[in-house]
């Protein structure tokens, strides 16, 4: 999202930015839909926590926490 961002600006100060059509109307749908927005807020948290964990759990493993596994 925002690759093709193109910033207005005076005196060197961004005023305004111009993004595609598309990317305004997927904006526009997902803020007005709170279900949408908080998925989107989530995805976000997860990609962050993603980024700051090196640690990565087998499905067993996490199966064998939950004392899922059989």
């Amino acid at each position: 999202m925002f690759d093709q961002v193109q910033l207005i600006k005076e005196n060197d100060e961004a005023k305004f930015a111009v993004i595609p059509i598309e990317e305004y109307l997927y904006l526009k749908e997902m803020l007005s839909d709170e279900e949408k927005l908080a998925d989107y807020l989530d995805y976000l948290h997860m990609q962050r926590v993603k980024k700051d964990t090196a640690v990565r759990l087998s499905l067993d493993d996490v199966k064998q926490a939950l004392a899922l596994s059989e």
